[in-house]
């Protein structure tokens, strides 16, 4: 047996230290936890509570026991470092930048996490190679999620104090995250949706509106009125997963080109050609994370950035508006 072998896995210190939101009073630990530090998988918060690894007020807890709000979390563990992601190359534009965070304008069709088929050319890998000192922090130092095929502003934290102050500064939904939606459809005016989301019950890549599902607010307003279409400033007040995509499909105003909750395309009577053609071959979803304001973690300055639209975005609104 060689000395590789041999050697022990290398371990990484995950530490955290905490305040409960009042917002969380009532919920299980785990599920209080689980979406104070997303990074870790909910199975794995559970082992921490029951082995001792994270405390509440200095005490031993159980995953069920239910929280007020205000109680002290501190978590001392340490996991065992997966295969490494690799750094590449991989041309940013970044809208904030200093010791502490950056925000980045993400393209759409950039995948942010490696994962199966997808080990490189994501986000993750132009952020290591960026910073490489992002590679021990949770996510490479991502704070929140775009799909995919969503454009727009991202918070990357850069060392472990930042991401646990802003991660916790997302979970008191202290961080304005506002998105520009092209949908079909035309408003009266403005409204809010208020509607549980969870998994769909039988398409694992879907999400669902669930009287069981985990609490879920997008506050929508109307930016910009078409023939047939209208864009939509929506500000989320929670941040699940696909959310401001389900929401607005449940009120009947599906996003333009959502591959999985649009629908059926609807055109304009009488619509030009060319609009006609941009429309059929717009394939992702039209949404874009447009700003992003926030305390910096260190200074307490608060920050505010704005994402440009991106060209394909911006070249279907030119068409619509005639």
């Amino acid at each position: 047996m060689s000395d590789a072998d041999r050697a022990e896995p290398a371990l990484r210190a995950i530490e955290a230290d905490l305040r409960l939101p009042d917002s969380v009073a009532g919920q299980r630990l785990d599920g209080a936890l689980a979406a104070l530090l997303p990074e870790h998988s909910r199975a794995r918060l559970q082992r921490w509570i029951s082995d001792g690894s994270l405390t509440v007020d200095g005490a031993t807890a159980r995953p069920r026991d239910r929280v007020h709000g205000g109680e002290v979390i501190c978590l001392r563990a340490s996991e065992e470092v997966q295969v490494a992601d690799a750094p590449e190359a991989i041309e940013l534009d970044l809208l904030h930048q200093d010791e502490a965070c950056l925000v980045v304008n993400k393209p759409a069709g950039l995948v942010v996490h490696p994962g199966a088929g997808n080990r490189s050319g994501t986000l993750v890998n132009g952020l290591l190679a960026l910073d490489p000192q992002l590679a021990v922090l949770p996510r490479a130092g991502i704070v929140h999620r775009l799909d995919k095929d969503t454009s727009g502003a991202l918070l990357v934290a850069r060392s472990m104090e930042a991401h646990t102050a802003l991660v916790a500064a997302l979970a008191r939904r202290e961080i304005e995250r506002e998105y520009l939606a092209l949908v079909q459809g035309e408003p009266v005016s403005g409204f809010s949706v208020d509607a549980p989301l969870d998994r769909h019950p039988t398409d694992r890549l879907r999400r669902a509106v669930r009287e069981d599902g985990r609490p879920a607010l997008t506050h929508v307003r109307i930016e910009h009125r078409f023939d047939g279409y209208t864009l939509l400033r929506c500000k989320l007040e929670t941040g699940r997963t696909h959310q401001i995509r389900v929401h607005l499909a449940h009120v009947r105003l599906p996003i333009v080109g959502d591959p999985l909750y649009g629908g059926r395309l609807r055109l304009p009577a009488g619509a030009d050609p060319l609009l006609v053609e941009a429309l059929r071959g717009f394939r992702r979803q039209a949404l874009h994370a447009e700003r992003l304001a926030f305390e910096h973690p260190s200074s307490g300055e608060r920050i505010a950035v704005k994402a440009a639209l991106p060209a394909d975005l911006r070249a279907l609104l030119k068409l619509l508006a005639g």
